[in-house]
């Protein structure tokens, strides 16, 4: 079996992709990288700051003067990774629920996409990596040796995303959580690209062990 040295695992919101990426780069001693959570991260810096969500440029300039660092977890308290932006410790900060409302309108911003990009896409050069988000395969690691597009149905991924904020002690509605990603994915649809190449999974029903080893199948395949 030659294992890929850069997987791109792509998919909306809840799809699975955080799951299934931590899983492969565990097993395969690699770094798991979200790019989700750097715009996360411009979104909670924004927020806290004051800035207009709506002025792209200013965002932009933000993304562009914050020095992000992702790094295996620091602290044992079920984190997946720990994010620093200009040193601080901001990993919990982003799952935040006024930043899951946001995250969107500011990552639809071209200008943001562009200032992150770069970064993102040298941690994807340095290899041993499995990077999940929007546009890996098609935009940020277009060359990458494995790339997988998760899917689900929107009602599937609101069960999941309920789940996992109810176990966070999050108290949350599933009808919230529905209409939330329901906004997300048509928000994200105007700036998202799928690599032509991917392997497209459907997630519905399907446990992370399960995709895993749909995903080893395919390596040795």
């Amino acid at each position: 079996m030659t294992v890929p040295r850069t997987i791109a695992i792509d998919g909306p919101a809840a799809s699975g992709k955080s799951t299934l990426g931590q899983i492969l780069a565990q097993h395969f001693g690699y770094l798991y990288f979200d790019t989700g959570i750097l715009y996360r991260a411009v979104t909670y810096l924004a927020l806290r700051l004051g800035y207009d969500l709506a002025d792209g440029a200013a965002l932009a300039e933000l993304a562009a003067s914050t020095v992000f660092r992702v790094e295996t977890p620091t602290v044992d308290d079920g984190r997946q990774y720990t994010v620093l932006a200009n040193g601080e410790d901001v990993t919990w900060a982003l799952r935040s629920a006024q930043v899951e409302r946001n995250v969107s309108q500011v990552s639809c911003h071209p200008a943001v996409r562009a200032a992150l990009r770069e970064q993102q896409r040298q941690i994807g050069i340095a290899g041993r990596v499995v990077m999940a988000g929007r546009d890996i395969g098609a935009v940020i690691m277009p060359d990458a040796d494995l790339k997988i597009y998760l899917d689900a149905s929107v009602e599937e991924r609101a069960r999941r995303r309920t789940a996992e904020l109810l176990k966070r002690g999050r108290q949350v509605d599933y009808n919230d959580v529905l209409a939330d990603l329901s906004r997300r994915d048509q928000a994200d649809s105007i700036n998202t690209y799928v690599a032509p190449d991917a392997v497209a999974l459907k997630t519905d029903g399907r446990t992370p062990e399960e995709l895993f080893r749909a995903v080893l199948h395919m390596i040795e395949a």
